[in-house]
Parts: C-alpha cells; structure tokens; sequence
C-alpha cells in the first residue's frame, strides 16, 4: 500500500520541521497564532495545508515587497 501524507501533524513536528524550532519554542509559537492549528478534544493538530497556504503567502509578499524596493 502506498504512503499517503498525512493532513495534520503535531504542534513539535511542524516547528522542526518548518522551522527548525524546539518543542517548546513550537507551542508558544502555536500559542500566538504564528502556526495555525486545530483542536480535536484534546488533541492540537497542525494541519499541512494551512502552513503550506502560510509559507506561500509570506514567501509572495516577499517577492512583492523585493520587486518594489528593486529599482
């Protein structure tokens, strides 16, 4: 059977994994708002879409904002 990617995975997993963080540094992040997640009883889910949309999106703004200040 083939793999399928998962479409959450933990609050630890995503900060390594996007952004090289702690366990803890992850879950204050989460806290904040900066990794969008979701609640399932007591489970908090980070779902790969939204941080795929979230990284595209900054990335974008980034082009945006380097085409303006590139003369």
């Amino acid at each position: 059977m083939a793999d399928v990617a998962p479409l959450t995975i933990s609050v630890p997993e995503a900060g390594k994994r996007y952004f090289g963080m702690s366990r803890g540094a992850s879950y204050a992040a989460a806290e904040r708002g900066e990794i969008p997640t979701v609640r399932i009883g007591r489970l908090l889910r980070v779902p790969v879409r939204a941080m795929d949309t979230l990284l595209e999106s900054a990335a974008k703004s980034a082009r945006q904002i380097k085409a303006v200040m590139t003369p």
